[in-house]
């Protein structure tokens, strides 16, 4: 079993910048791949940015520029930094970890950008 845990969400001001983390524990293979989903009110949960175990990233088009993935593979730990955050980026985002065919979902934290 696979256990995420999110962290780093709150309330920021437009142009104002959040840090996310995602620990992972339990049964972690060496080649997975971890990202950053997100789910604004009332639409659907969309891809923010993936990164491999080997380092290969994948960022969705709307937060390119602003938002970078990173992680440390010692401890099983995905970040997304977000920086010059807009309202439009309020959603609650949620980790995922993709190994051998199946995938594991974090609970999710609460991002919220506004005055």
């Amino acid at each position: 079993q696979v256990q995420l845990g999110e962290s780093g969400g709150g309330l920021v001001q437009p142009g104002g910048s959040l840090r996310l983390s995602c620990a992972a524990s339990g049964s972690i293979f060496r080649a997975n791949t971890m990202g950053w989903y997100r789910q604004p009110p009332g639409k659907e949960r969309e891809l923010v940015a993936t990164i491999s175990s080997a380092g290969s990233t994948n960022t969705a088009d709307s937060v390119k520029g602003r938002f970078t993935i990173s992680r440390d593979n010692a401890k099983n730990t995905v970040y997304l930094q977000m920086n010059s955050l807009k309202p439009e980026d309020t959603a609650v985002y949620y980790c995922r970890l993709s190994q051998l065919g199946s995938d594991y979902w974090g609970q999710g934290t609460q991002v919220t950008v506004s005055s």
